[in-house]
């Protein structure tokens, strides 16, 4: 697709689902089809609960880089002299920008792969860790990946009818903002009913890394 459109690419932990606590490098891509990212459009995106900034290039190691090769290096570069070297893509939506130009290039990087995503898009074939974090109202393509974690509660949408997609993992994450706590609650009581399902907490939050 020629040039990437980064937000933002560091060195952390992961902070959510099953690879929580893995060494991570984190790149976040930025734009997304679910909303523009201006706070005065919210009320009218499909998706309006988003705690991400992920509007332009202007992050940490942001910038337009023009090959996959350019944001490969970087982020080989960002991992450092350790061995396993591993990748998660975000955004905003990845899947709008990752192609497989730049799976070849991470993968010739040793790189493992892995994509968080609202599924509203087709992913290129390679992708060591499929993440979908499904949004109501929005047209999900991509049914089948290691991880579905849904934002919690989110009305529109029936957990049990994810339960017919083909995920390993079945994940319910309480929804951030002021009413944490009632979220946390409700997630828990979801889960000791529906045993498939299980808890999933933005502990970089709670131990106050990125």
């Amino acid at each position: 697709m020629g040039s990437y459109a980064v937000k933002e690419m560091f060195l952390t932990l992961q902070g959510e689902g099953m690879q929580v606590g893995r060494r991570a490098v984190f790149l976040r891509f930025a734009g997304c089809n679910l909303w523009n990212g201006r706070e005065e459009d919210r009320e009218t995106a499909i998706c309006r609960f988003c705690d991400t900034d992920f509007v332009g290039i202007d992050g940490d190691e942001g910038g337009r880089y023009p090959d996959a090769d350019a944001l490969a290096d970087k982020a080989l570069t960002l991992w450092g002299d350790v061995p396993g070297p591993f990748i998660v893509m975000t955004g905003g939506e990845p899947l709008l920008q990752i192609d497989n130009a730049l799976l070849a290039a991470l993968k010739a990087r040793g790189f493992e792969t892995a994509v968080e995503t609202n599924g509203t898009q087709a992913a290129p074939v390679g992708i060591d860790w499929i993440c979908v974090s499904p949004k109501a109202g929005s047209d999900v393509v991509l049914r089948r990946g290691n991880e579905l974690k849904l934002v919690w509660p989110q009305p529109g949408i029936d957990p049990q009818e994810l339960e017919q997609w083909d995920f390993e993992h079945f994940l319910l994450q309480p929804m951030d903002g002021p009413a944490l706590a009632i979220a946390r609650d409700a997630a828990i009581a979801y889960i000791l009913d529906h045993p498939r399902w299980r808890l999933s907490t933005q502990t970089h939050k709670v131990v106050g890394i990125r």
